[in-house]
């Protein structure tokens, strides 16, 4: 059994008019990368803050690393980085300063490892800190949370402010950092970058915790629709006969749309032998529609 590293049990942090947390519970296994995902207000900053040690719960038990990160914040430090959701740097003049600050509250000497952040991320630490922009701020606090190469990662929202490319190579920081079977949890709403390098993720709505889910079971178990289109009507009346659940497209008598179990996707595919295919597409349920799909279960409700 792989070892807790993060462990929330019914958290409740209760800040009036249905806002905070209510019996929220996570379990972060080491070197698990786990997503937590849910619209602005939904409660991951304050669930963050509470592993930080910044907040105290109403009722309820977070640990990090077995400590308790509000009686125990200074040991928990010690091995956590921490990229905060709303930035805010010390009174210094440049990125540089800002960093031998950070160097010499972390007690690194190596710089080897900062020097690679900041060439990965584009990153021009002579700048001055209060000009930069949101961008450039956003990288300056990436690098001063991971130059620490420190085992647990918690970040929340990190890549705000980064354009698509720089998202990108976040997210490969991210995989190198997995590689070195880092622990990482990470806040988002952006479906993309969670469903890219989490391993689970935990979807959070009104301060409660919809589902878990493996990122790994999304990609692989479940159903597979395809829309296959042949050169004739004749031809996709072949194929519904060797699958049965495959449905002719009413204005378009050539196409085939139907859906299958992930383990039947050969079934599929080996039933056009033989016949004249223009093209196949296949899908499958991704992270936005699963968590799109929770949320209208609960308007229904």
């Amino acid at each position: 059994m792989n070892e807790s590293i993060i462990s929330v049990k019914n958290l409740t942090k209760d800040f009036g008019q249905e806002r905070g947390l209510f019996g929220v519970s996570i379990q972060v296994n080491q070197g698990e990368c786990y997503g937590f995902l849910g619209p602005n207000g939904a409660g991951k900053t304050t669930a963050i803050r509470h592993m930080m040690g910044f907040l105290k719960p109403d009722s309820g038990e977070v640990l990090v690393n077995g400590l308790n990160p509000w009686k125990q914040a200074p040991e928990v430090m010690k091995d956590v980085s921490y990229i905060p959701g709303e930035i805010a740097f010390p009174d210094v003049a440049t990125g540089t300063d800002f960093f031998k600050v950070q160097a010499q509250f972390l007690g690194v000497k190596d710089f080897t490892y900062m020097n690679h952040l900041i060439d990965l991320l584009g990153l021009d630490p002579s700048a001055n800190l209060k000009r930069m922009s949101k961008g450039m701020k956003q990288k300056t606090a990436i690098v001063a949370a991971l130059m620490g190469d420190k085992k647990v990662l918690i970040m929340d929202e990190p890549t705000t402010g980064l354009d698509p490319l720089m998202r990108e190579t976040f997210l490969e920081l991210i995989r190198e950092e997995k590689k070195k079977g880092r622990t990482i949890f990470m806040s988002s709403h952006i479906f993309e970058e969670i469903e890219d390098v989490c391993d689970r993720v935990a979807i959070i709505g009104n301060g409660k915790i919809k589902d878990v889910l493996s990122l790994y079971k999304l990609r692989h178990d479940t159903p597979r629709m395809f829309r296959i289109t042949f050169a004739s009507e004749t031809a996709a009346q072949e194929y519904r006969s060797r699958v049965p659940e495959a449905v002719t497209d009413e204005k378009e008598k050539g196409k085939v749309s139907f859906a299958v179990p992930a383990a039947e996707t050969d079934r599929a595919i080996k039933a056009t032998k033989g016949l004249p295919v223009v093209s196949v597409d296949e899908t499958h349920e991704d992270l936005e529609e699963y968590f799109m799909n929770i949320y209208r279960k609960e308007i229904r409700q």
